[in-house]
C-alpha cells in the first residue's frame, strides 16, 4: 500500500487542455431594456446568462469567467469583485410563464449559503446579482445620469475586458513556468495557408474570448468610435474573438468587430430564446469551433458612415484630429467645430465638394484575322521541297 501514490491524479499533465477564459459584457442601458421589457425583462436575461456561465464553468474545472456591465455613465465589474456589496432582502423565486428562468433572488448575507450548490456557481451567482442590484439602485443610477445620455460605455467595457484578459494570461503563463508564451514576448505569427484562420494563439496558452450582449443601437456610440476600433485592433492582434449577441437594433461597429476577430455575430429576432442561442452558438470555445458548423456569418457593410447623420458615404470629410467622418464639410466660417473632438479646423479651399472625374474607357484594337502581320517577316507561300 505504501507504493500507491494518488498524487498523479492531481498533477497537471502536458497533454491536458488549457482552461478557457470567457468575458461577458452585458449592456445594462436602462433605456434599451425598457423597450425590451415586454419580450425579455432584464431579470430573465440575467438568469439565462447565469445558466450559461455555469455551463461554461462545468466544461472544465479550470475555466474562468468574468462579467462586465456597460452602463450609461460608467463601465463596472459585476464579477469578480474584491468587496461586493451585501445583497438586499430576498424575494419569491417563481418561474416565468414564458418558460424562461427568472433571476434568482438575492440572499441575505446573514443567512447560511446553500450547501447543495457547487461553490463556483454560487459565487458567480451571488456576486453578479448583488453588484447588479447595487448598480441599478437609485443611489448609483440617478435620474440625472439617465437623462444626460442614452448611450452605453462600450469602449470602457472592452478596455476592462482586455486588461483582465492580459492580467490572467500573464498569471497563467507564469504559473505554468513558461514565460515565452506571453503575448508580449512571443506574439502570434500569421499564416497565409487558410483564409479563415489568419492567426492562432499557441495551443498551450490560455484561451480567451469576449461575448457582448448588446441592446443599444450603434448610432449612440458614434462618439466612442476611435476607442472601440482600438479595442477591436487589440483583440485582432492578440487573437481574441469577439462574439456578439444582438438583442435589438443594429450594430455596424459590432459587426465589424466580430468579422475582424473571427467571432460569431447573431441578431436574435425573438429574444425569448436567449438561453438556447447562448448554449448552442456561443458555448463552444475556439478548439471546439473547428469541428462544428457555426452560424452563417452576416454580410458586413465596410463602407464608411458619417458621424453626423449615420449615412453611408463613398466620399466624405475626415477630421485630422480624431478621424471622424462627415458627409458635408463643416462650416468653419460660422464657428462650427468637429462634432466628436470639438477641434476647429481650417477648411479653406478644401471645404468644397470634390469633382469626381469619370474613368476613361480604353478601346482595344481588334486583331486582323486574314492578312499579313504588321512588322513581321513575310512568309513564303511556296512549299519547301523535301529531301
Amino acid at each position: 500500500m505504501n507504493t500507491i501514490d494518488a498524487t498523479e491524479h492531481y498533477e497537471t499533465g502536458g497533454s491536458e487542455r488549457p482552461p478557457s477564459l470567457l468575458t461577458i459584457i452585458i449592456d445594462t442601458n436602462p433605456h434599451a431594456w425598457a423597450l425590451l421589457n415586454a419580450s425579455l425583462p432584464l431579470s430573465t436575461a440575467i438568469a439565462n446568462i447565469l445558466v450559461f456561465l455555469n455551463a461554461h464553468l462545468a466544461c472544465n474545472y479550470a475555466n474562468e469567467v468574468a462579467v462586465v456591465a456597460s452602463h450609461t455613465h460608467k463601465a463596472t465589474w459585476l464579477y469578480p469583485v474584491a468587496h461586493h456589496p451585501s445583497p438586499s432582502s430576498s424575494s419569491s423565486h417563481n418561474r416565468d410563464p414564458d418558460g424562461d428562468t427568472p433571476m434568482p433572488p438575492s440572499t441575505n448575507s446573514t443567512s447560511h449559503p446553500p450547501i447543495n450548490k457547487y461553490r463556483p456557481f454560487r459565487e458567480v451567482e451571488e456576486q453578479v446579482t448583488s453588484t447588479l442590484h447595487s448598480l441599478m439602485s437609485p443611489d448609483s443610477t440617478t435620474p440625472a445620469s439617465l437623462t444626460s445620455t442614452t448611450s452605453t460605455m462600450m469602449a470602457g467595457a472592452l478596455t476592462l475586458a482586455l486588461s483582465h484578459i492580459n492580467r490572467r494570461t500573464l498569471s497563467w503563463d507564469e504559473a505554468q513556468g513558461d514565460p515565452a508564451l506571453t503575448s508580449t514576448t512571443n506574439p502570434p505569427t500569421s499564416t497565409s495557408t487558410s483564409s479563415t484562420s489568419t492567426t492562432q494563439r499557441p495551443q498551450s496558452g490560455l484561451n480567451s474570448r469576449i461575448l457582448i450582449l448588446s441592446t443599444t443601437s450603434s448610432t449612440s456610440a458614434a462618439n466612442q468610435y476611435i476607442p472601440i476600433m482600438n479595442a477591436i485592433f487589440a483583440c485582432q492582434r492578440l487573437c481574441i474573438p469577439i462574439d456578439v449577441c444582438k438583442l435589438s437594433g443594429d450594430a455596424v461597429f459590432l459587426q465589424q468587430a466580430s468579422d475582424a476577430t473571427k467571432g460569431i455575430y447573431m441578431a436574435l429576432d425573438e429574444p425569448r430564446g436567449l438561453l438556447q442561442s447562448l448554449m448552442m452558438a456561443f458555448l463552444p470555445d475556439q478548439r471546439s469551433r473547428r469541428h462544428l458548423v457555426l452560424p452563417t456569418r452576416v454580410d458586413v457593410d465596410f463602407r464608411a458612415a458619417c458621424f453626423c447623420h449615420r449615412r453611408v458615404v463613398d466620399v466624405g470629410w475626415v477630421c485630422s484630429v480624431c478621424l471622424s467622418i462627415f458627409c458635408e464639410p463643416l462650416d468653419v466660417a460660422g464657428g462650427q467645430a468637429c462634432l466628436t473632438c470639438g477641434s476647429r479646423l481650417e477648411g479653406g479651399e478644401l471645404a468644397v465638394k470634390p469633382a469626381v472625374v469619370a474613368r476613361k474607357r480604353i478601346k482595344k484594337k481588334k486583331a486582323r484575322l486574314n492578312g499579313p502581320s504588321v512588322g513581321g517577316t513575310p512568309m513564303s507561300s511556296t512549299p519547301t521541297p523535301g529531301p
